[in-house]
């Protein structure tokens, strides 16, 4: 088969929907139009929320979300075309000017949730009482509970300009290093420059001489470059813990758990249950052991494939399964995979240069989303593609809200994506007409789910510990690795084989610098979905309409109340032992297939 066809060549995305490339004369004047519109802004709202009826605050409010849509163009513009390509010079002087620009318009307007922050509880509530701002009610009430942690204007301001020279340009620094390296490695005889996408890849080759290298260049790769990702890492810890220290939170996750707007109790609740089922996984791993004729598996035996034969599927056949499967279940779903692939919303070539990972990003509500993923022709690379469409048909069905309650809570993020990956696998299973063929696929599902449930739990442990331990001094990259693996110990017990090169598994973990403990987003929202994917098992297209519609809610509602509509009770913790319930269901047929 052609590399081509294998590696979706040629698919890219068309960003012309935004501009027509980093000199469009359009972006230029969005920019300045931005700062305009901003000043007016201001002149027309400083110091007055207070006074505002209903009817008032709730044009101050569409006039404010129409300031964001435009000022967040342009550097969302930028970020896309940095992903595409992160050494492309023109991209990183985009992504430098758009995102200062931002920062400028931004300080001229942060007055406005500063006092829709300050306004009294009585006050509200008077407010709230006008039909107008019923569309804002769950925003108010959200933006309030940062009341305890908000500074002065001059005080947010100055941290909002710091974080250029700060934050933002240590994850500016990873995103081009990280995009600039190339992995050598010999394959059939040749070596080959391969991008992280291709080396990684390789851990599902059927040869384990192959897999043991890939992973072993990656790191050792990472570990080249030691100092300054070590530096970044110590860089983002401390900076996020001093701005934690001024905002007077008690922890250095509460920032996160109040825009996810769930309960520190209900987060330990979820990975308390994660960790207690350990052994689960464990016990799938000794399964798998056993399948390849191996007393013990390797971490690079993890996701070895059952088959000799490497996995080679066309994108056009990964398109052609996820459609088909996505209409079985809703031919909306169907309808809007399939606009991604026609109407070229989709980047899946592989490239040097290109971010690695995957991701569904969305502007607005007035934009569609982009997913940008390394197809490689593995089922891995499928599953990958039908996760990303998920989170792009989630913002499709949201896009009724308005911006301010677009974007669903990272714990509601993975809802459809998730649930997009299990339609697949049922799809596959259905196919599937031999017991080598259904081996290999509940084989496949029960590793996605040690990837994003068992796995991403040990993620935010170690997160976790890195930001406690950080208070006490600076980590070194031994201290790094001594967390990272002291998580992965726990995690596969005397399962996995731990090789000592993967004590540098946590550099290249991108959540951790792009958007700090993100990963318990991914446990609970497979052991969510996973419960309400039996929900549909059960009650079959009498289950999709409730479903549709807490996908349609977006972020216009809290996540315990839109999922109480739906029964479910995310604060009790025997909820999560559902979702093992799958897992350990589909363990049990392959122990029976085996």
């Amino acid at each position: 088969m052609a590399r081509s066809e294998q590696h979706a060549e040629g698919i890219g995305w068309n960003l012309d929907d935004l501009y027509h490339g980093p000199d469009d004369p359009q972006l230029e004047a969005d920019l300045a139009d931005a700062t305009r519109r901003a000043e007016a802004f201001a002149r027309a709202y400083r110091g007055r929320i207070a006074t505002l009826d209903g009817p008032g605050l709730a044009a101050a409010l569409a006039e404010y979300e129409a300031l964001l849509a435009l000022e967040s163009r342009p550097s969302f513009y930028a970020s896309l075309l940095f992903a595409a390509d992160t050494q492309n010079p023109a991209a990183q002087r985009l992504v430098q000017r758009t995102r200062e620009a931002a920062t400028e318009t931004g300080n001229v307007h942060v007055f406005f949730s500063l006092e829709l922050i300050a306004l009294d509880d009585g006050q509200l509530e008077r407010l709230l009482a006008s039909p107008e701002l019923a569309a804002y009610r769950h925003y108010l009430d959200a933006a309030r509970r940062f009341k305890p942690h908000t500074l002065s204007e001059t005080q947010e301001q100055l941290l909002n300009q710091k974080k250029l020279s700060g934050q933002s340009a240590f994850v500016q620094l990873y995103g081009e290093l990280s995009g600039s390296l190339r992995f050598g490695l010999e394959l059939d005889g040749e070596r080959q420059e391969l991008t992280d996408g291709e080396v990684m890849a390789l851990l599902r080759n059927p040869a384990a001489a192959v897999r043991r290298r890939a992973l072993t260049t990656f790191l050792e790769t990472y570990a080249e470059h030691g100092l300054v990702l070590t530096s970044i890492f110590n860089n983002l810890l401390l900076d996020h813990r001093v701005e934690c220290d001024l905002r007077h939170y008690d922890d250095v996750t509460a920032p996160t758990h109040l825009a996810n707007e769930i309960a520190p109790t209900t987060v330990e609740a979820m990975l308390g249950a994660v960790e207690r089922h350990y052994p689960l996984i464990q016990d799938y791993f000794r399964l798998k052991a056993c399948l390849l004729g191996l007393e013990r598996l390797s971490y690079t035996d993890v996701y070895a494939p059952l088959d000799a034969t490497a996995e080679h599927i066309p994108f056009s056949t990964a398109q052609e399964l996820i459609v088909t499967a996505f209409g079985r279940v809703d031919g909306h779903f169907a309808a809007l995979a399939t606009d991604f692939f026609q109407q070229r919303w989709i980047d899946a070539e592989v490239r040097a240069g290109k971010r690695g990972g995957a991701f569904c990003a969305a502007l607005s509500p007035q934009h569609h989303p982009y997913i940008l993923c390394s197809y490689t022709g593995t089922g891995r690379d499928v599953a990958t593609v039908a996760h990303e469409l998920g989170h792009g048909i989630h913002y499709c069905l949201a896009r009724d809200q308005s911006l301010l309650n677009y974007d669903a809570p990272l714990v509601l993020a993975e809802t459809a994506s998730v649930f997009a990956e299990m339609v697949l696998t049922r799809h596959l299973l259905d196919q599937a007409d031999d017991p080598a063929a259904r081996r290999a696929i509940l084989c496949d599902t029960l590793e996605d789910m040690y990837g994003t449930v068992f796995r991403q739990t040990a993620l935010t442990r170690f997160e976790m510990a890195a930001h406690a331990q950080r208070r006490q001094g600076v980590l070194s990259a031994e201290d790094l690795g001594r967390l990272w693996w002291q998580e992965q110990e726990k995690l596969f017990a005397d399962s996995v084989e731990l090789p000592p090169i993967y004590r540098w598994g946590w550099s290249y973990i991108p959540h951790f610098i792009y958007s700090r403990f993100y990963c318990y987003a991914y446990p609970f929202g497979e052991l969510l979905t996973l419960a309400l994917f039996q929900r549909y098992l059960d009650e079959g297209p009498a289950f999709m309409p409730a479903y549709v519609r807490l996908l349609q809610s977006g972020g216009s509602e809290r996540p315990e109340h839109a999922l109480a509509r739906l029964g479910v009770d995310i604060n009790r913790p025997e909820f999560w032992d559902r979702g093992f319930a799958v897992i350990r269901g589909l363990l049990g047929d392959l122990q029976e297939l085996v």
